[in-house]
């Protein structure tokens, strides 16, 4: 078989932004298309699928297809932030339907929860990340939807998303993936067994924190996918064009960044396990990670550049060694070519279930030695 004639790899088809060509011009990058209304031929029809840029247009139509073909998903859609993509499904939700999340996951998606729960709008149940026996515990004959971050935020816990589905549809209920830290170039949910593949698009998918969005992927694009679409039409929250160029721009060079920001965190790991300063490194990389094996396995031993490490002293200590990096930016987000550092329970905030020393990194793709050494010294002054 000549090479011509071989499948691309995903490599290959993202990097060409699906080997775009414009046909007139000759053009090898996707144009911004600004338009907010189109016009009607001369019998009153579309001229083209759009009609109004609330239903989108072919810039963000465009990165939807490419994250559809990471995700191997018969369609995405995206939106203008993870939390509209988390909240379109919330909202799709029928009024007191019960779902089953994380105790700790992004706070974000979880305050969402908690909130339409208060209201009376769902009734929900919780498990521990990772733990297949608790949440086949929390399961009810009338479930509608489990919620599974994996590896989860901020203690990077992993869960077996196959089995998770299995759980899930046992019960007649979906399952809804957030592997935000660990981009469809790694993990392909969908090919696990779940329903919905969430992502914030402001992280890796983008990798340049300039962007906010969401996807959702999904191979059932039955009514139920319908209704999801509608409700993103009806809130107004399909990612604009520039937003879709700059996300279109970022996802071509997604490999090499989760490819560098995996080797980084891989020395960082290895470097602070069993440091005299530091209480405990949680990293699925790290053979002696209790979900290393799922999640080599759900990944191809892309693990991604996300870890926390739980600091040995008090919060202040914590607290004072993100304030003490000089490389590490002290700044909330993830995902991006420049490494963060944040104290998560400050950001968090009260009633979170977090270490109140734990310290979460986002590895980018700087120097890995300027990186231990930032910590290094922050850690050292910290505790002087």
């Amino acid at each position: 078989m000549t090479k011509s004639n071989q499948k691309l790899s995903a490599a290959t088809r993202i990097a060409q932004a699906l080997r775009y060509l414009d046909p007139e011009t000759g053009a090898i990058v996707p144009p911004i298309q600004s338009t907010a209304t189109y016009a009607r031929d001369e019998n009153y029809d579309p001229l083209k699928p759009y009609w109004y840029r609330r239903d989108g247009n072919e810039t963000t139509t465009h990165a939807e297809r490419m994250i559809a073909d990471l995700e191997e998903a018969k369609d995405t859609l995206l939106f203008s932030s993870g939390m509209s993509a988390a909240t379109a499904i919330i909202d799709h939700l029928d009024a007191g339907a019960h779902v089953v999340v994380p105790r700790a996951m992004y706070h974000g998606v979880l305050h969402q929860f908690q909130t339409y729960a208060a209201k009376g709008r769902l009734r929900v149940s919780y498990y521990e990340a990772g733990d297949l026996t608790e949440l086949a515990t929390a399961m009810r004959d009338d479930t509608a939807l489990v919620w599974a971050e994996t590896p989860n935020n901020p203690d990077w816990a992993v869960t077996d998303i196959r089995a998770a589905a299995e759980i899930a549809h046992k019960h007649g209920a979906k399952l809804v993936t957030d592997c935000t830290g660990t981009p469809p170039i790694a993990t392909k949910a969908l090919n696990f067994g779940a329903d919905i593949s969430m992502h914030s698009a402001t992280k890796y998918l983008n990798g340049h924190s300039d962007v906010t969005a969401g996807s959702l992927s999904t191979n059932d694009t039955g009514a139920y996918w319908d209704e999801i679409a509608l409700t993103r039409k009806l809130q107004g929250t399909v990612l604009q064009s520039f937003d879709a160029f700059l996300l279109i721009r970022g996802m071509r060079t997604l490999l090499l960044r989760v490819e560098r920001a995996t080797q980084n965190a891989n020395r960082i790991a290895y470097h602070f396990d069993d440091h005299p300063l530091v209480e405990r490194v949680l990293y699925p990389g790290l053979p002696n990670h209790p979900g290393h094996a799922i999640q080599a396995a759900q990944t191809g031993r892309l693990f991604g550049g996300m870890m926390s490490i739980i600091v040995k002293g008090s919060e202040k200590t914590a607290i004072d060694v993100a304030r003490f990096c000089n490389v590490f930016y002290p700044a909330t987000s993830l995902g991006g070519v420049e490494s963060l550092i944040e104290h998560r329970a400050t950001v968090s905030g009260d009633g979170f279930p977090v270490d109140p020393c734990l310290l979460r990194l986002s590895i980018g793709i700087e120097d890995a030695g300027d990186l231990i050494d930032d910590l290094e010294q922050a850690l050292e002054r910290a505790n002087t």
